[in-house]
């Protein structure tokens, strides 16, 4: 049995680093090609307050909760709807990544330097925010399902909105083409709320009728992610 775990472990090790480098990787590509150079310093703020973060919280879900880490890593989505609204957001990153290097290279409109920092304060804060909702919620998915045993959390901030993830993503994506310094990529990433308004509904419905008790949590907790407003 032991082997087995370590051997479970070993893979799951794998399958992070891998990911994680595939990661850091692609979004160089998307970010510095389009600028034609590595000297894009908004581009090297932004992977440094992105990957560092990332490999810090994967390295403390690695020791502290490898399950849940392992549901993390799992991307694919096996309902329709949920699968284009992935689709979705994939195209969303591309083409805002591509357009900030663009930006860049020819100079279309370069934001304030406080503008760039004020943004980077508050990404680095949704990262603080992402990380108390992984604490919270050991229920946590990168896909759309309901889980054996998985109870209903309304505790912490899912005391103030019922998808506190969300709330912080959209923090996190609308915040990160400023620190690239491009106001063209934050026009794209503008589409990601009503990309999250679609997931949500979708998961709703799931939860409402596969989740005991999460009908009388929607009573409870009105607000999806933005309190006294949805």
């Amino acid at each position: 049995m032991g082997n087995g775990v370590n051997k479970a472990d070993r893979n799951l090790i794998i399958q992070a680093v891998t990911k994680f480098a595939a990661g850091v990787i692609i979004t160089a590509l998307l970010l510095f090609v389009p600028a034609g150079t590595l000297n894009y310093i908004n581009a090297r703020l932004f992977m440094c307050i992105l990957f560092i973060p990332m490999f810090i919280a994967g390295v403390i879900l690695m020791i502290k909760n490898p399950a849940l880490l392992r549901k993390r890593l799992g991307v694919k989505e096996n309902e329709g709807e949920q699968r284009s609204v992935v689709i979705a957001g994939a195209l969303m990153f591309i083409c805002g990544f591509v357009t900030a290097g663009l930006d860049y290279r020819f100079q279309w409109l370069v934001l304030p330097q406080w503008l760039v920092i004020t943004a980077s304060v508050i990404f680095l804060s949704a990262y603080l925010l992402y990380a108390e909702v992984l604490r919270e919620n050991a229920y946590l998915s990168r896909t759309v399902e309901i889980q054996q045993n998985q109870k209903v959390i309304d505790t912490g901030l899912y005391g103030i909105v019922r998808h506190p993830m969300y709330a912080v993503t959209i923090l996190l994506f609308l915040s990160a083409p400023l620190v690239l310094g491009s106001l063209f990529a934050f026009v794209i990433f503008l589409i990601y709320p009503f990309i999250t308004v679609k997931r949500i509904k979708n998961e709703e419905r799931l939860l409402t009728n596969g989740l005991p008790g999460y009908s009388e949590y929607m009573q409870k907790v009105r607000y999806r992610i933005i309190p006294f407003i949805w």
